[in-house]
């Protein structure tokens, strides 16, 4: 086996978006030594990508008459209580809930720089199934500064930052997490880090299928790491997919379209120049009554925010995704299979200050005004409710020395994540991984180190190397691709999920015998060989997940039970474990909420 270099820290972060740099403040600041690894560059991560606030219960927002609206930690629990369909672990949020203001806070410590209101307060804006305005935002740029304002501080209280780094198995010593072995993506180089504990942050896992706003990394490596070393996986039949992603032109297809674009007054419309939203049979019944029942009248609460229901809209992202498919699939679609987004009629100096990122994208890439001209937008795959199961309290996973946070991680968001609540999820979270970590590694002793499950990956690494005249591997992922977006998207039944998961089947055999030319330098069909075989894995999972609940509820809408069953399934979570080379699937009853939490819900529901 050739030489490879080793780093040693007490604390390996995996991933450096959001929840990474926030572990990484937590490990530094409890007195621990901290390495981050990033598949891509230090500053590039999805985190970017949550353009439209950081929620939190600030309750900085008055209206016309002064009064401030009354949002609380309790209001924000119920929100995401409801918009996870009460799949979510109680525990979670209610620790989401309570801390999310005291981080955000932190954030402008650290020199974060938000919108303002005339008091000079954070200014806070509406999104869906959020009852008040509740994201604090930098126009609708919020993810870039606070990834910058974390970066910031992560560098200044110290870390060893390892780019372009894939990682690819964590090593273990017995039932322990002591390291991970990857390589370098430029070179092919071999590396392995030792750790006494390690934080996974590695977000989500969108590219296996067609249409995505996640970027080449989103391949689901940290996920399937955690997996194959033992760790429990839930609710992974739980995709976002966003309501509004670009649909025109075509080579930007899946680009992600903010949900402030909604927030700050925008609408939807169908072919037929009508505010569908408004049709009564797209409302579910935990809604009626809450939001507006004209267009009149959902315009008002742009002016009077505190005694007007708002647009359905603003309903939750499974929703209003659920109604656009179905716009467009009744023929009232645009000639692009497509609904208008349009937020013209606030203006041209609004939306400039408002949504500068938003006129940016759609001026030079689709080479539409927005300011003048609807957008087209289709539902996009955009985040995973589902992920390794993490205890609330330190974010430990079922594994010892492995903590996970962020999308990576499952529990808080339930069957659907509110808009906003991701950047929040990742500042509370990320914080408490780091802590949890650190104190892990204060009490532990680094781990031996086995060359047999070193050299067992190199195996798999270089297989396609040393293979010829095998499988493309991108062949491959384009045949996934399209058997994910077909069968496994927005609407699912019991035939087309397992013509789903016999073609992924028969791509996991296939997968055994790529080949690709070259050597491991510069290589990216090498890469891509490796990221594949995870994406496999995790579509499999995601598909017999949603085989297994035979209900719709969040983002699991099945047509042929087009019900939620609360009986049942409203109290159960899936779990995937790994059974030798098997993939198990069972069921989990939902911990039981306690009676004052029970209260609060009722008494803000």
């Amino acid at each position: 086996m050739e030489n490879y270099e080793t780093y040693e820290y007490d604390v390996l972060i995996i991933g450096a978006g959001g929840a990474g740099l926030r572990a990484v403040i937590a490990a530094r600041e409890a007195g621990c030594s901290v390495g981050v690894v990033c598949k891509s560059l230090l500053g590039k991560a999805h985190t970017v990508m949550a353009e439209g606030g950081v929620a939190a219960a600030l309750n900085n927002m008055t209206s016309p008459d002064g009064q401030k609206e009354g949002d609380s930690w309790k209001v924000h629990f119920t929100d995401t209580m409801k918009g996870g369909g009460f799949l979510n672990n109680w525990r979670t949020v209610e620790i989401f809930a309570k801390e999310a203001p005291e981080r955000v806070l932190e954030l402008e410590q650290y020199g974060a720089v938000f919108d303002r209101t005339p008091l000079g307060d954070i200014a806070q804006r509406p999104f869906g199934g959020h009852k008040y305005r509740r994201l604090n935002h930098v126009g609708d740029r919020t993810g870039l500064e606070l990834i910058r304002t974390l970066q910031d501080k992560a560098v200044g209280v110290g870390m060893n930052v390892h780019m372009e780094v894939t990682l690819c198995r964590l090593l273990k010593d017995g039932d322990r997490v002591v390291g991970a072995f990857g390589y370098y993506r430029e070179t092919g180089k071999f590396v392995v880090f030792r750790a006494k504990a390690v934080v996974l942050a590695t977000g989500g896992w969108g590219r296996m299928y067609k249409f995505t706003s996640n970027s080449w990394e989103g391949t689901g490596d940290g996920l399937q790491m955690a997996y194959e070393a033992g760790a429990d996986l839930m609710d992974m039949e739980m995709i976002q997919f966003h309501p509004t992603g670009m649909a025109w032109p075509p080579g930007m297809r899946g680009i992600l379209v903010t949900e402030g674009v909604r927030g700050e007054g925008g609408i939807l419309l169908n072919n037929k120049n009508e505010r569908f939203m408004f049709n009564p049979e797209y409302t579910p019944a935990l809604y009626k009554g809450q939001f507006a029942e004209t267009p009149e009248e959902g315009d008002r609460w742009l002016t009077d925010k505190k005694n007007n229901r708002r647009p359905p809209e603003l309903l939750t992202r499974d929703v209003v995704a659920r109604a656009i498919y179905r716009e467009v699939e009744a023929g009232r679609g645009t000639e692009h299979k497509a609904v208008e987004l349009t937020v013209s009629h606030r203006g041209e100096d609004y939306i400039k200050r408002k949504l500068p990122s938003m006129y940016e994208q759609f001026h030079a890439l689709g080479d539409v005004d927005i300011t003048k001209q609807p957008m087209e937008v289709y539902p996009t795959i955009h985040y995973t409710m589902g992920g390794v199961w993490a205890e609330p309290e330190t974010c430990s996973t079922t594994v010892p020395g492995l903590f996970a946070a962020g999308e990576v991680a499952a529990g808080l968001h339930g069957a659907n994540r509110l808009g906003g609540n991701s950047l929040s999820d990742i500042i509370v979270f990320g914080r408490r991984a780091g802590a949890g970590a650190a104190a892990y590694a204060k009490q532990a002793t680094a781990g031996a180190i086995d060359p047999a499950q070193i050299e067992s990956e190199i195996e798999i690494l270089m297989s396609p190397l040393e293979t010829k005249g095998g499988e493309n591997p991108y062949k491959i992922h384009q045949e996934l691709q399209e058997i994910m977006q077909t069968n496994a998207m927005i609407a699912r039944t019991e035939k087309g999920l397992q013509e789903a998961l016999a073609k992924i089947l028969e791509l996991q055999g296939r997968a055994k015998h790529m080949s690709v030319p070259g050597d491991r330098e510069f290589n990216p069909g090498w890469h891509a060989a490796r990221d594949l075989r995870f994406m496999l894995r995790t579509s499999e999972v995601i598909v017999l997940c949603a085989i297994e609940r035979k209900e719709s509820r969040g983002a699991q809408w099945r047509l042929d039970y087009a019900e939620k069953d609360d009986a049942f399934w409203g109290k159960r979570n899936l779990i995937a474990s790994l059974q030798g080379d098997a993939v198990r699937i069972t069921q989990r009853p939902l911990p039981e909420m306690p009676e004052e939490l029970k209260q609060v819900v009722e008494e803000y529901k």
